[in-house]
């Protein structure tokens, strides 16, 4: 322990004997350091801070009350990536390149086979996006203009906000073109079994099962009762001598139209019979197609409908202020940074100096 304590005694010692180099050392760096970050530029940051709305916000089944899910109104981690993702995108960062002229405003010559390299390069060391501890995304530029700065940002959350929604309306339109053909397709079906309806009911005489099956039937009971009714008062007035010739050829007419009545009746019910369950089928089938239709064209109006609607993809927290105060260069910690540099390695000088001071170097480069 006496020995370590000698140690650092003489450590401290040969500090204090070379303390004014040192000091001139720190000094020196101290100087040179603070007109060195007088010379650099002074850069303003603007930050803005959103939520990732929901997809389902832009669902119509939720948006329609189609379905007893609720919509959520947050997005979730795949959310919050996907609009990561986009927010670092190339489609982003050429258009704020385009739409502000950054390869002048950054002084990038656009001849420079090597120019979008250099503008992607330099735009990203001044551009940072993240997400917060608490879900939320920000995002922020910086830039010698505080206004530009400002801008940028702003300028960016909207086109992430637009490109967004162009994903969600792109994945809306695939379904609007899918009803569409699904529409045109159940239309021509629909068609095709209306005119196979109209064909049966021509051919059979049939236009609404329920109520022809209920009259053909009454009708040719109440026929066949007539006729036979009339049959039997024929044969009794036949019995009887006194009967007059006018009332027998008038009864023997009523039996013969009674007949052909009950004939032609006959006929219309087993013709109806005959065709009244493919006619059933063809109706059934026509109200399904016509219910299918009706719901698929429901569909589609609630997807134009929304497909047409503005609704945003993130939701915002903070705007874009004009930056008041400069995100860099911190002054007084790079001076500081510099004189502490300047200290340690002006210790660690000075002490490999006067330890290995009487060494001869001469004799250690040659190997003796």
């Amino acid at each position: 322990m006496s020995q370590n304590k000698d140690n650092l005694l003489d450590v401290l010692r040969t500090i204090f004997r070379w303390k004014k180099p040192i000091i001139y050392l720190c000094l020196a760096a101290g100087l040179i350091a603070a007109v060195v970050v007088m010379l650099v530029p002074v850069y303003y940051q603007a930050t803005t801070v959103f939520f990732v709305a929901s997809p389902d916000q832009s669902k119509p089944e939720l948006i329609f009350g189609n379905t007893q899910l609720e919509p959520e109104i947050y997005g979730n981690e795949s959310d919050i990536d996907r609009l990561l993702t986009i927010a670092e995108g190339n489609e982003l960062v050429e258009y704020l390149i385009d739409t502000f002229q950054l390869y002048q405003h950054y002084d990038i010559d656009t001849a420079n086979v090597k120019a979008p390299y250099y503008i992607k390069l330099k735009f990203f060391d001044l551009y940072e996006v993240q997400k917060t501890k608490r879900d939320a995304i920000q995002l922020s530029v910086e830039d010698k203009d505080r206004k530009l700065a400002r801008e940028i940002t702003r300028a960016a959350r909207e086109k992430i906000n637009v490109i967004a929604q162009q994903l969600v309306k792109a994945s809306q339109e695939k379904k609007i073109r899918t009803y569409e053909a699904s529409i045109r397709s159940k239309e021509e079906l629909l068609r095709s079994i209306g005119d196979s309806l109209i064909n049966l009911r021509t051919e059979y005489g049939i236009f609404n099962t329920l109520a022809q099956s209920e009259i053909l039937t009454s009708e040719l009971t109440s026929a066949e009762g007539k006729l036979a009714f009339t049959r039997a008062r024929l044969n009794e007035l036949k019995g009887f001598s006194n009967t007059q010739r006018d009332t027998l050829s008038k009864l023997q007419s009523q039996v013969a139209g009674l007949e052909k009545q009950v004939e032609s009746l006959s006929s219309k019910l087993e013709l109806f019979n005959t065709g009244v369950a493919e006619v059933d089928i063809y109706t059934s089938q026509y109200k399904e197609a016509t219910q299918a239709l009706s719901e698929e064209q429901e569909k589609l109006k609630q997807y134009r409908a929304t497909f047409n609607a503005n609704i945003p993809a993130l939701i915002l927290v903070e705007e874009a202020e004009l930056p008041i105060i400069k995100s860099r260069p911190r002054r007084t910690l790079i001076v500081l940074a510099c004189v502490a540099i300047a200290f340690f390695f002006g210790v660690i000088g000075v002490l490999l100096f006067d330890n290995y001071r009487d060494v001869n170097w001469r004799e250690v480069y040659h190997g003796r």
